[in-house]
């Protein structure tokens, strides 16, 4: 049981799918152009995941941090800084660039999300499962782009959400709080600056 939770938060992490994602976004959102789909869907690829966890190996290895799932409260601080960060300089780049209105709706919903994630960690210190809440969004915006199909990745989101209490690196209140705003502020945000985008 343990082997497959570890895998589970392994290949289900959050920057697995915030590198995945966008690409699978960008290639609906182009037309299925491959140099524009890789153009855009990278630069949210290497801000929104590749950066922020460049940052975290390198802390987990000086010691900053527990490790790079940063289970410690605390030790969040500076990662989801860098991530915001970031993932901001790749949003005014999106915006500079007239990209697709779907990607730019995926950026703003991950800004807004980490913002909540801030908010309730560090607000209301309650460590809310990133994991979860990550990859529930992912599902949702998938599901919004390529239709009822995508819903099969909930049975990952179910595997990921119960690896992070099998792990004890989250409790189950944590990881339901995760999927729901993942399913709210990720998803529901994405759909809902979509529509505000396309109207």
């Amino acid at each position: 049981m343990s082997r497959s939770a570890r895998w589970a938060t392994e290949l289900l992490a959050p920057w697995v799918w915030v590198l995945t994602l966008p690409l699978a976004l960008a290639w609906d959102a182009t037309g299925h152009r491959w140099l524009p789909a890789l153009s855009w869907g990278l630069l949210i690829a290497v801000t929104g995941s590749l950066l922020p966890m460049a940052v975290i190996v390198r802390g987990a290895r000086r010691g900053e941090w527990d490790g790079h799932h940063v289970t410690n409260r605390a030790g969040r601080r500076v990662p989801m800084l860098a991530a915001g960060l970031s993932l901001g300089l790749g949003f005014a780049v999106l915006l500079a660039g007239d990209a697709p209105k779907a990607l730019v709706a995926l950026a703003a919903s991950m800004l807004a999300s980490l913002v909540v994630a801030v908010a309730i960690t560090f607000g209301w210190k309650f460590k809310i499962s990133l994991h979860a809440a990550v990859a529930s969004a992912a599902v949702v915006v998938l599901m919004l782009t390529y239709g009822p199909w995508a819903l099969l990745l909930a049975l990952l989101v179910a595997w990921v959400a119960w690896s992070r209490v099998a792990l004890r690196d989250h409790t189950a209140p944590e990881v339901l709080a995760g999927l729901v705003m993942g399913v709210v502020v990720g998803g529901g945000g994405y759909w809902a600056l979509l529509t505000a985008l396309t109207a």
